[in-house]
Order: C-alpha cells, then structure tokens, then sequence
C-alpha cells in the first residue's frame, strides 16, 4: 500500500459521495495504490449509510464511535488503521482538495522531510471569526513550538508512516500533530501551500471556545513537553524556592526579634507581623507544590494508555 487517506467525518453526509469521488479520480489511474479511511466520529445524521454504500465500490476502510470523541481520537484511530507508506490527512467538508497530495509526497520525497503540511494561504472563511484568530493563533504557535508553519492547524498533511505510528493523538492535539512529531524525533517538516475551498455543504462543526481550548492546550503541551516526565523538576523547583523564601522570611523575623530583644529595645511579636503570615503561607504553598511533583513524577511513571474509545461499527475491504 502506497497511500493512506485518513478522514474524521462528523455529520457530513452530503459531501462524502462527492469527497470520495474526488480522491478516487484523483488517484485511480496514478502510481500511487491507495485506501481510504474513514472514522464515523459518532454522527447523528445518515454519514455511515453513506459511508456503508460507498464502501461497495471504494476502497474504504471505516470505523464509526458510538458517541462524539473529538478529531484527536478520529485521527488516532485512523492512524492505527493505516497501512500506507504515506499517510494523508484530510477533513471531509470538501475545503480540502486531495488533488494536492501528489504533490505534497513528491516535495516530502525530494526533500527528506518527515511530514508536509498544507498552508491554506487564501481562506475562504470569516474575517473576524476564522481569518484574523487563525493568525494569532498560528504566531502564538510558531513563538512557542519553534516550528515555521503559517497554517499549523490546516487539516491536509502528509505523513511518512513511521511519524504517525510513533505519536499519540489524544485530547484535541490534533492541532498540534507537527509539535507532537518534532517531539518524537520527526523534527524535518515543511509546508506546503494549498487551494482552500469555500464549504460547500452545512457549517463548521467547531464554536468560537475552539480558540481558548486551543491556547489553553498548547500550553498543556509545551509543558509536558518539557516536564512530562520529570514533572519534580517543575514543582519540585518552584515548591522549593517557595519553601526556602517561607523559611527565610520566618528565620529572619525570629532572628531579628532575638537580637532586639536581648538590646532590651522594645520589639514587635513575630505573630502580630503580616509577613510572618505571607512566610507561613508561603512554606505551606511549597510543601504543596513538592508534594505535587512528587505525586505527579508517580503518576508518570504507572500511567496506562489515555485513548480507550468504543467502536460501534466496522468495515474492512481489500481491494
């Protein structure tokens, strides 16, 4: 198997006909053997009876969730399933054309990179509710990840095999598979300019919360990036600066009460000092931090896997 298409659908089923038609004209008569796969992320309108029939004369691998997982789970799924020596993203909306994926191989082939991904550079989407957003976001992105990809989050990628057997999708990461791979050692990765169509059927499955889910999440992830396996060194560190600043502060007032008393000056008790109680907040504050990296580093170290989904259906065709 050359090529591997894996698309999340999520109540799409007037474009998938169209989509599937797309890919197979797109590739039926290149050198490239390719399969489609699919995962139902838990639709509530008629996509599996469309993906069911199409299955009959496609070469369509499908799953379908019992319930809404979420993109990362989609594509974790599907990367799983995959068999492909490419291994191509793509969302079924019809935004993204797969007419650019040759394209995309040759230019990860030519240059040795690990995975393209596309770069919707005219969008076609709202000023203010897509475009403007998707620049802050994509800055805010490329400050924190070090990577230099205009559009980290277009769904049109391609992978070489071994990246996506290697990373673990999970939460709403999918936004940030490029991060995910540099991670994993898969740090040669390109872009790619892409032709982005205007949605043709329905609307956007994802609200405006998508913008601070996605901050807030690529924060998660530049900190266990840095600190998942050795959280101690996080709050280990800030719980003992912590604790040494409540010690100091506590020690210096008892010191200092000490000498003014033995003078007989008239001295102040320590327990009437507001900072005595800033330094005992502060000492309670890093044995809690402490004690967090110290439970954390445990964690880490027995966690199991994070990706447990219940598939409701499948379908499997060798083509």
């Amino acid at each position: 198997m050359d090529l591997s298409i894996v698309i999340s659908v999520y109540n799409e089923e007037e474009s998938l006909k169209e989509l599937v038609s797309w890919i197979d004209n797109t590739f039926k008569n290149s050198k490239y053997k390719y399969e489609i796969i699919i995962v139902d992320d838990g639709s509530t309108d008629n996509s599996w009876s469309v993906i069911c029939e199409l299955s009959e004369s496609y070469p369509i691998n499908a799953i379908s969730f019992r319930r809404n997982y979420g993109k990362s789970a989609a594509l974790y799924c599907g990367f799983e399933l995959a068999q492909g020596k490419y291994i191509a993203t793509m969302d079924a909306d019809l935004q993204d054309s797969p007419q650019e994926i040759p394209e995309m191989i040759s230019i990860l082939e030519k240059d040795g990179l690990d995975l393209i991904s596309g770069w919707k550079k005219k969008r076609h989407d709202g000023l203010f509710t897509k475009n403007i957003p998707s620049k802050i976001y994509n800055r805010t992105a490329r400050w924190v990840t070090k990577i230099k990809l205009h559009d980290m989050n277009c769904g049109l990628k391609v992978y070489r095999k071994e990246v996506v057997k290697n990373i673990e999708v999970y939460g709403e990461m999918h936004r940030y598979i490029p991060y995910l791979s540099k991670n994993a050692g898969f740090s040669k990765i390109g872009e790619k300019a892409v032709i982005h169509q205007a949605r043709k059927y329905g609307k956007s499955k994802f609200g405006a919360n998508r913008f601070i889910n996605g901050f807030l999440d690529l924060l998660s992830l530049w900190f266990l990036s840095r600190f998942g396996k050795k959280p101690m060194h996080f709050f280990g560190l800030i719980g003992s600066l912590t604790f040494l600043f409540g010690g100091g502060t506590s020690l210096y007032l008892i010191i200092d009460k000490v000498i003014t008393q033995s003078q007989g000056l008239k001295y102040r008790p320590v327990t009437d000092q507001p900072l005595f109680y800033i330094a005992l907040t502060a000492i309670i504050i890093g044995m809690q931090l402490f004690l967090s990296g110290f439970i954390a580093e445990l964690i880490s170290r027995n966690s199991g896997e994070r990706n447990v989904y219940k598939i409701k259906n499948r379908i499997s065709n060798k083509f």
